[in-house]
């Protein structure tokens, strides 16, 4: 096997693949900061919206995303298929789905338990937030191993999907601080994202059991 090669051949057209995964890791980028901002929203009544209640909210995101790189990376050496990467979405849409149906229940229980709202606020964003960022963090490496084909190129492709995953957070910070918390609910606008996840989630399942369907044929 030649060294250089680094991703397994596609039975689609190389160029339809990286444009789906592209896609795949900017929606992921929209949702992380579409969550995280919301996750303000969420917590306020409880404990306020001061500076260190986003502290809280900031560090949790940034301890899980660092934890999800980590274990994405790990993951990725490990016999990379589209199919796992569609399971990482579709884990993604389920875990969120408790911050829409169980964020009030928890945080009463934290609220009366903690006086403090600097450690509520952040045991808050722990139980509410730390999971389903750790599965978002993981996309990223996962994508960048699915894209990558050449080791003479990696450089290259890590930077235009960081650049597209960062690029989707910036979009999904503008439009939902400035448009959807306007036109919808918080329950609504999670929702939305659990959805949106879990149905590319399923759409790569699909298109990897197209590629070995078509493997098998050749």
């Amino acid at each position: 096997m030649n060294q250089a090669t680094l991703q397994p051949s596609l039975t689609l057209t190389n160029s339809w693949f990286r444009a789906f995964i592209y896609f795949l890791a900017f929606t992921s980028g929209f949702s992380i900061m579409t969550i995280e901002l919301l996750g303000g929203r969420i917590l306020a009544p409880y404990f306020g919206s001061s500076v260190h209640i986003w502290g809280s909210i900031i560090t949790v995101f940034m301890l899980s995303l660092s934890l999800g790189y980590l274990l994405g990376g790990k993951l990725s050496t490990m016999n990379v298929s589209l199919k796992r990467y569609g399971l990482i979405f579709l884990s993604a849409g389920v875990t969120v789905l408790p911050v829409a149906f169980f964020a009030e229940p928890i945080m009463d229980v934290i609220f009366l338990q903690i006086e403090d709202s600097r450690y509520g606020s952040l045991l808050a964003s722990v139980a509410l937030f730390f999971i389903p960022t750790i599965i978002l963090g993981m996309i990223s490496p996962y994508s960048v191993r699915l894209l990558v084909s050449n080791k003479d190129s990696s450089g290259q492709t890590a930077g235009i999907l960081y650049f597209v995953s960062t690029l989707g957070s910036a979009l999904g910070t503008l439009f939902t601080s400035f448009y959807f918390v306007l036109w919808f609910n918080v329950n609504t606008i999670i929702l939305a994202c659990c959805v949106i996840l879990a149905l590319l989630g399923a759409f790569a399942l699909v298109v990897h059991s197209t590629q070995v369907k078509q493997s098998n044929e050749q």
